[in-house]
Protein backbone atom coordinates (compact mmCIF):
# COMPACT_ATOMS: atom_id res chain seq x y z
CA UNK A 1 0.00 0.00 0.00
CA UNK A 2 1.04 3.36 -1.09
CA UNK A 3 1.38 5.85 1.20
CA UNK A 4 -1.32 8.71 1.25
CA UNK A 5 1.66 11.45 1.10
CA UNK A 6 3.21 9.80 -1.78
CA UNK A 7 0.66 9.16 -3.86
CA UNK A 8 -1.27 12.79 -3.24
CA UNK A 9 2.04 14.65 -3.27
CA UNK A 10 2.71 17.76 -2.07
CA UNK A 11 0.94 20.55 -3.96
CA UNK A 12 1.31 24.46 -3.53
CA UNK A 13 -0.25 27.19 -5.09
CA UNK A 14 1.11 28.73 -8.63
CA UNK A 15 4.01 30.81 -7.95
CA UNK A 16 6.15 28.99 -5.03
CA UNK A 17 8.91 26.40 -5.33
CA UNK A 18 8.86 24.12 -1.97
CA UNK A 19 6.24 23.02 0.16
CA UNK A 20 6.08 23.03 4.55
CA UNK A 21 7.13 19.32 5.62
CA UNK A 22 3.83 17.18 7.20
CA UNK A 23 6.29 16.89 10.35
CA UNK A 24 8.65 18.88 11.67
CA UNK A 25 10.31 22.23 10.68
CA UNK A 26 11.88 22.26 7.07
CA UNK A 27 10.58 22.42 3.06
CA UNK A 28 10.74 20.16 0.58
CA UNK A 29 10.65 20.79 -3.16
CA UNK A 30 7.13 20.39 -4.62
CA UNK A 31 8.11 21.74 -8.10
CA UNK A 32 10.98 21.13 -10.75
CA UNK A 33 12.30 24.96 -9.90
CA UNK A 34 12.80 23.99 -6.38
CA UNK A 35 14.33 20.65 -7.43
CA UNK A 36 16.68 22.07 -9.98
CA UNK A 37 17.53 24.86 -7.11
CA UNK A 38 18.51 21.64 -4.91
CA UNK A 39 20.30 20.06 -7.26
CA UNK A 40 22.43 23.23 -8.91
CA UNK A 41 23.00 24.16 -4.93
CA UNK A 42 24.68 20.54 -4.32
CA UNK A 43 26.65 20.74 -7.71
CA UNK A 44 28.21 24.10 -6.76
CA UNK A 45 28.99 22.86 -3.75
CA UNK A 46 30.52 19.93 -5.02
CA UNK A 47 32.30 22.34 -7.45
CA UNK A 48 33.86 24.30 -4.50
CA UNK A 49 34.40 21.32 -2.31
CA UNK A 50 36.94 20.12 -5.41
CA UNK A 51 38.71 23.21 -6.15
CA UNK A 52 39.12 24.76 -2.94
CA UNK A 53 39.60 22.31 0.19
CA UNK A 54 41.41 23.42 2.98
CA UNK A 55 41.54 26.83 2.61
CA UNK A 56 39.74 29.87 3.77
CA UNK A 57 37.93 30.75 0.03
CA UNK A 58 36.10 27.22 1.05
CA UNK A 59 34.00 29.03 3.71
CA UNK A 60 34.28 32.75 2.12
CA UNK A 61 32.51 30.81 -0.93
CA UNK A 62 30.19 28.04 1.06
CA UNK A 63 28.41 30.95 3.31
CA UNK A 64 27.09 32.65 0.54
CA UNK A 65 26.23 29.68 -1.47
CA UNK A 66 23.68 28.55 1.50
CA UNK A 67 22.91 31.49 2.55
CA UNK A 68 21.36 32.35 -0.90
CA UNK A 69 19.45 28.95 -1.25
CA UNK A 70 18.21 29.36 2.14
CA UNK A 71 16.73 32.72 1.53
CA UNK A 72 15.24 31.20 -2.19
CA UNK A 73 13.57 28.77 0.08
CA UNK A 74 12.15 31.04 2.41
CA UNK A 75 10.41 33.54 -0.11
CA UNK A 76 9.38 30.64 -2.35
CA UNK A 77 7.61 28.29 0.19
CA UNK A 78 4.14 28.11 0.46
CA UNK A 79 2.57 28.58 3.58
CA UNK A 80 5.84 29.82 5.83
CA UNK A 81 8.00 28.06 8.10
CA UNK A 82 6.84 26.53 11.19
CA UNK A 83 6.60 23.57 13.32
CA UNK A 84 4.21 20.96 12.31
CA UNK A 85 3.08 18.33 14.07
CA UNK A 86 1.34 16.29 11.04
CA UNK A 87 -1.89 16.56 9.01
CA UNK A 88 -3.84 18.48 12.08
CA UNK A 89 -3.86 22.17 11.89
Amino acid sequence: MIPHWIRNGYRVRPGYWFAQKRYGWGVVPATWQGWALVLATMLVAGGITGLTQRSALYQLLFIPLFAGALWLCWIKTDGGWRWRWGDRE
